[in-house]
């Protein structure tokens, strides 16, 4: 039976080395490395890489949130409650100016029908001391061709009543005239007046409408400032987000803590504890040495394998020697030996 465990434990150990030494001589220095390095490295080189990006995102959120809080207080200065106040009283006072040049201008437009219907009344009379004047001098015209037939006749007494006549209409030509003249002036006059009227209810409307345009000048200062100050708000906002987002991202970047793997093989030179053996046929245990001895060999010689295969693993050849192999091989060997005097001893 214990020889049978002997052999086993021999080609479980040549196995070792072959695989070993077969695994060192194809696959790169790349692949050895990886291997047989902790996969933690890795993972600490990706997490410091991580931190340090999410550290460069905070502080740009940083920057971006100060310059964004700059703006802020910029937009609330120029938007500040004196200055809308301001903005707010100037409005009123012309929407006040605007609203009395808007009554003016009602009140103006009143009495033009009226003024107009004067006009038209004094345009009748006119017209009608127009052909007033017209009518007598038909007559006149007409008085002076009968005279001239008269005079022709003879008839003394006709011809004295017909120039009588002839006076009586001139004089009433005469003042048909100046008749005429009066309803002219009076027709001027009251176009004169409805012109000047029309002319005050347009100032009024005019001014209205500059009043109306100054308004709507501050109203739209007034709506820029505060628009602006709620964009620079919803723009800090944001920021702010950003900010906490980042610092989130940064803080979770930083806290996972990588422990690295403690270095199991001591470093060169380094004293090694040896295994204090019992004298042999002591009291304290009845056997030989030989066991302690195997103990040995069987430790050191795995952990010089395991300093030589950790060695190899970092050297960066792509193809070891053949003493770096048969040095893996012995170490296999001298851990199978050392298992076989062990069963061999236990018998």
């Amino acid at each position: 039976m214990n020889d049978i465990l002997a052999r086993r434990a021999r080609r479980a150990t040549m196995g070792i080395a072959l695989s070993v030494a077969l695994a060192a001589g194809i696959a790169p220095a790349t692949a050895i490395a990886a291997e047989t390095s902790s996969p933690v490295d890795a993972v600490v080189l990706q997490t410091v890489a991580s931190s340090e990006t999410a550290a460069t995102e905070k502080e740009k959120a940083y920057a971006a949130m100060q310059e964004a809080l700059k703006n802020l207080e910029a937009a609330k200065e120029a938007a500040s409650p004196e200055k809308i106040a301001r903005f707010n009283n100037d409005i009123a006072r012309f929407q006040e100016y605007r609203d009395k040049m808007l009554a003016q201008a009602a009140e103006s437009r009143e009495p033009l029908p009226a003024m107009q219907a004067d006009i038209d009344a004094a345009q009748a009379k006119y017209d009608e001391a127009g052909n007033r004047v017209s009518e007598l001098q038909a007559k006149l015209d007409n008085k002076l061709e009968v005279l001239k037939a008269l005079e022709a006749l003879g008839d003394e007494e006709l011809v004295k009543t017909v120039k009588q006549q002839i006076r009586q209409l001139q004089n009433e030509i005469v003042g048909a005239k100046a008749y005429v003249d009066h309803c002219e002036t009076e027709l001027d006059e009251l176009r004169l007046r409805l012109r000047s009227q029309e002319k005050r209810v347009n100032d009024c409307e005019r001014a209205a409408e500059n009043y109306k345009a100054r308004i709507d000048q501050f109203i739209a200062w007034r709506d820029a400032l505060l628009d602006n100050l709620e964009k620079a708000q919803a723009a800090y906002d944001d920021a702010c987000k950003a900010y906490e987002e980042a610092k989130a991202a940064a803080d979770k970047a930083t806290s996972p803590e990588i422990t690295q793997p403690t270095e199991t093989t001591p470093p060169s030179g380094s004293a090694q504890p040896t295994e204090t053996t019992q004298p042999t046929g002591s009291a304290a245990t009845g056997k030989d040495a030989a066991p302690s001895s195997a103990k040995q060999a069987n430790t050191g010689g795995g952990k010089q394998a395991t300093t030589t295969a950790d060695k190899l693993a970092n050297t960066g050849d792509t193809t070891p020697s053949a003493i770096a192999l048969a040095g893996i091989a012995a170490m296999g060997l001298g851990i199978t030996a050392a298992a076989t005097r062990r069963i061999k001893n236990s018998k």
